[in-house]
């Protein structure tokens, strides 16, 4: 367990904006050294000169690239030596009904979502390992990956995975007794620019015929997190929280357990899971 985070190292990928940018504000106040990347250069260094100190560093980072994320544990090391927290943040949005996406709209959804956590395990936890010392894994994952939705394919999968690569993390680690913990953040919703994420897609993604279920979705999303969503500053708090007390899975609303509660029923029931409420 990562009780003691004052003078530790964290490392916070999707920096750049909403809960990424909570972390890395929150974790420098409890003292972290911190790492921030994202694939956004100007929006990474902007969350780093909110910091005072030069204990915050900035780094681009496209969390697809296997290699760049590897470079990013050296910089890490290299700078700091050690890596004590690794939340894995970066996360975009493509909405649509799935039989009409793209391969290209697939593949970045799931290159962030998912490849950017299992780049992130994969570069970092063998060095944390390597340690011996106490660490932690933070995946942002969604309610999305516990409870499915409609016009939001690409998103949820890539969300359930998310999830499922947080279980088996926890359960590998757990079978070899390392002294790293692990936690997956499953937001519901949060006040970010989640909804315009398609501003970071890479070229051939959502620069054909705009489709109405795609501008509808990308619209509620859009309303709904500015409207309904919570402070992407309590969601780091939440964060940190589960990181000292070892939590496993981290909600952000009370909803949590009746959304979770009705899709364990209808799996139960053999039925189709019904669409939680959106908050």
């Amino acid at each position: 367990m990562l009780s003691e985070l004052d003078g530790r190292v964290a490392v916070v990928t999707g920096a750049g904006s909403g809960i990424g940018r909570s972390l890395v504000v929150a974790l420098a106040a409890e003292g972290m050294r911190v790492v921030a990347a994202d694939v956004e250069a100007d929006a990474v260094h902007e969350t780093v000169a909110l910091v005072p100190g030069d204990d915050v560093v900035a780094t681009t980072t496209d969390v697809r690239d296997a290699a760049a994320v590897d470079a990013l544990a050296a910089r890490t090391y290299e700078r700091f030596g050690a890596a004590h927290l690794l939340c894995n943040n970066a996360g975009v949005f493509q909405g649509g009904v799935l039989w009409e996406r793209t391969d290209a709209e697939l593949e970045w959804v799931l290159g962030v979502n998912l490849w950017g956590i299992l780049n992130g395990i994969r570069s970092f936890v063998p060095r944390m390992l390597a340690a011996g010392t106490p660490g932690h894994v933070v995946n942002t994952a969604s309610m999305a990956g516990l409870a499915s939705l409609p016009l939001s394919g690409p998103y949820v999968i890539s969300k359930f995975a998310a999830v499922a690569a947080s279980e088996s993390l926890g359960h590998d680690l757990q079978s070899i007794g390392a002294p790293i913990g692990v936690s997956v953040l499953c937001p519901s919703l949060v006040a970010t620019a989640i909804a315009t994420s398609g501003r970071n897609a890479p070229a051939g993604v959502g620069g054909g015929e705009r489709t109405p279920d795609v501008e509808l979705v990308e619209q509620a999303l859009a309303d709904s997190t500015a409207n309904d969503g919570m402070p992407p500053d309590e969601v780091a708090g939440l964060v940190i929280d589960a990181v000292r007390n070892g939590t496993f899975y981290i909600g952000t609303k009370p909803s949590f357990a009746d959304q979770v509660q009705q899709r364990t029923e209808a799996v139960l029931d053999r039925r189709l899971p019904p669409m939680p409420a959106i908050d």
